[in-house]
């Protein structure tokens, strides 16, 4: 096959990839974070400790993480076509790839608050901040470059999953790679599909780490300045005693 032969499938199963991606990113971050939220809420010493729908909650986001992607698209299929009408094609492919999204994103957002300091919860507790902002507030901004994180990491995943997906009638790079690279023998079509999906991972990474990088600094002089402010205020009435 030659180039001028390979650019028109390229292009259109790019295309049909990024769809696949996009719209299951979407919907992981779209209920993946409330899940995440509620995980980490209803934990043990959590604002809204609560183990009994701590534990359920963990087990059906554990259950939906250990499906076999594979498996799982064959076991949606009726739901799939129910949802969205079809099984196959790229929009048949974004239900089993958001649901296998959707648990996998919200561990990752679980452990993302977790690392936020416990002493910025109790603070705003301790000012009458309710659940919603202590949310709002302080979980999720302090969260934030873990999250952006945790986004390029399911977004590479998805990358990842999508081509499984093609394979089985998913459409996309995946599917360009098995039905014409594999089936046909098409071994430049195939590393040139091979070659793409590396470099559709990097750009997703490198875009990711730099977001994460501008946030952690942002953070970092907020935090400095917060600091600052409060050394200041302390230290404003001691020095007006020494002076009295």
């Amino acid at each position: 096959m030659s180039w001028n032969e390979m650019q028109p499938l390229l292009y259109d199963n790019t295309l049909d990839t990024l769809f696949m991606v996009w719209w299951s990113t979407f919907y992981a971050v779209l209920f993946g974070v409330p899940v995440g939220v509620l995980l980490h809420l209803t934990d043990r010493g959590a604002i809204l400790q609560n183990v009994v729908v701590n534990k359920v909650l963990g087990a059906i986001v554990n259950i939906g993480r250990s499906f076999p992607f594979l498996i799982l698209i064959v076991v949606l299929i009726p739901f799939t076509r129910l949802v969205v009408g079809v099984s196959i094609g790229p929009t048949g492919a974004v239900v089993p790839l958001a649901i296998a999204a959707i648990p996998f994103f919200a561990r990752l957002v679980e452990a993302a608050l977790r690392e936020v300091d416990h002493g910025l919860v109790e603070a705003a507790q301790a000012m009458g901040g309710g659940t919603w902002t202590i949310v709002f507030k302080v979980l999720l901004p302090q969260a934030l470059p873990a999250l952006v994180a945790a986004v390029t990491t399911t977004v590479i995943t998805l990358i990842g999953y999508s081509a499984i997906a093609g394979a089985v009638g998913g459409g996309g790079l995946g599917n360009l790679a098995y039905t014409y690279g594999y089936q046909q023998y098409e071994t430049a079509l195939m590393i040139t599909t091979v070659v793409e999906l590396i470099v559709l991972v990097t750009l997703v990474q490198l875009l990711g780490d730099l977001v994460v990088r501008r946030l952690a600094g942002r953070g970092a002089r907020a935090s400095s300045v917060r600091v600052g402010l409060r050394r200041a205020r302390t230290e404003e009435p001691a020095a007006a005693t020494e002076a009295a």
